[in-house]
């Protein structure tokens, strides 16, 4: 599948390591440029902000917005789009594939999101053939995950996991972090949790704590 429409910030021939990092619903690729500077690492660092296609979401009574996939409701035992979570997966796998082919190896490919990008970012970081430096999860939640143990890679549960949210979330609440942190965690992984007192946002606490984790899954070459 063709890779997205992308953002790019920080180092760009000269990078050492990748950073894709997904939006949430409605937002678009420049959602989380702002936070590069904030995290001190635009020197050697680069930041692909793909921005996801605008389609119709159900929950919002069919309006276009850019969405990941669709949503049809925010109860979490509700249908699920499996179609669209696996086209965007196979759009951030394009996007791994086009960091590869400008020279960055796979193993310094950092897989990011928030929300719904969250979602895809675990999708495919769990289950990408490859190996990563990591996998970065804020206020999101597990999709599919009753294809999970049939589909993911034999050695991803090496792969450093950073899992963030809020205890206020009132849109993806706090819950469904714990269940990835848990999940994840009895299926061996190292995981490095983090809850913050906000609601579904990120917060200066948590970016210096996302700068501290890529410092160590990305370390200076």
């Amino acid at each position: 599948m063709q890779a997205a429409d992308t953002v790019e910030a920080g180092a760009a021939e000269a990078a050492d390591g990748s950073v894709i990092w997904l939006h949430g619903l409605g937002a678009d690729g420049h959602d989380f440029e702002p936070v590069v500077p904030e995290l001190g690492l635009a020197d050697r660092l680069r930041f692909v902000f793909p921005h996801a296609p605008v389609i119709p979401v159900t929950l919002n009574g069919g309006m276009p917005m850019r969405a990941w996939y669709d949503i049809y409701s925010l109860d979490r035992s509700s249908p699920v789009d499996e179609d669209g979570i696996r086209a965007s997966a196979r759009a951030l796998e394009a996007l791994i594939e086009r960091e590869h082919e400008r020279g960055m190896p796979y193993e310094r490919i950092v897989v990011a999101g928030f929300s719904q990008g969250g979602a895809i970012a675990l999708q495919v970081g769990l289950r990408f053939a490859e190996p990563l430096a990591g996998i970065m999860a804020l206020s999101t939640y597990l999709p599919l995950a009753s294809t999970l143990s049939a589909e993911m890679h034999a050695d991803a549960p090496q792969r450093p996991l950073f899992v963030g949210h809020g205890t206020f979330d009132p849109v993806v609440p706090v819950a469904a972090g714990h269940a990835i942190r848990d999940t994840l965690g009895e299926q061996g992984f190292s995981i490095e949790w983090h809850d913050y007192p906000m609601a579904h946002s990120v917060c200066i606490e948590e970016i210096t704590d996302i700068r501290n984790w890529l410092l160590r899954v990305l370390p200076e070459t």
